[in-house]
């Protein structure tokens, strides 16, 4: 294997693990997003359009930023986008931020839809890793608990590289 085929390899597992624990904890960890932006850095520099790519993602950054002090994205998930658009081409970096958005809306939609479905919650009691996952999840649900946006972020990265 080479370092090009590497690299997209490892983006993609931190970015499954990145959506899986914004999903288990509504937190993003530091460490899986400076993996994804060192693996972002690497791919523009084999590129060759690395100065390009900071600056892409830098505004992609700012306007994430903006969303967070609006308190509409959490500080992980503005990391996390800035991250993943490094990992795209500068060029692809508009599709990508759009991909998200409609990722975002499919997502929104989704938990809008479960929440009528979703059973009122059965009193806590020890249970198997995914069970306790699904109550928790299901209680967020109920109480209209935030988005896990990473998930929205790993699909609309993973469309735009793919794509």
């Amino acid at each position: 294997m080479t370092l090009i085929t590497l690299i997209p390899l490892g983006a993609g597992m931190a970015l499954l693990a990145a959506a899986l624990h914004d999903i288990a904890a509504r937190t993003i960890p530091n460490g899986l997003n400076l993996a994804i932006a060192c693996a972002g850095l690497a791919a523009r520099a084999l590129a060759g359009d690395l100065l390009p790519g900071l600056v892409a993602a830098g505004l992609v950054f700012l306007l994430a930023l903006a969303a967070w002090r609006c308190r509409v994205m959490g500080g992980g998930d503005v990391k996390l986008l800035a991250a993943c658009a490094l990992l795209a081409s500068p060029a692809a970096v508009p599709g990508m931020v759009l991909a998200v958005a409609l990722a975002g809306g499919v997502l929104a939609l989704a938990y809008l839809g479960l929440r009528p479905l979703v059973p009122a919650p059965a009193p806590a009691r020890p249970a198997p890793l995914l069970a306790r996952a699904r109550r928790a999840e299901a209680w967020r649900i109920r109480r209209r608990g935030p988005l896990p946006y990473g998930v929205a972020i790993a699909l609309g990265t993973f469309f735009t590289l793919l794509g």
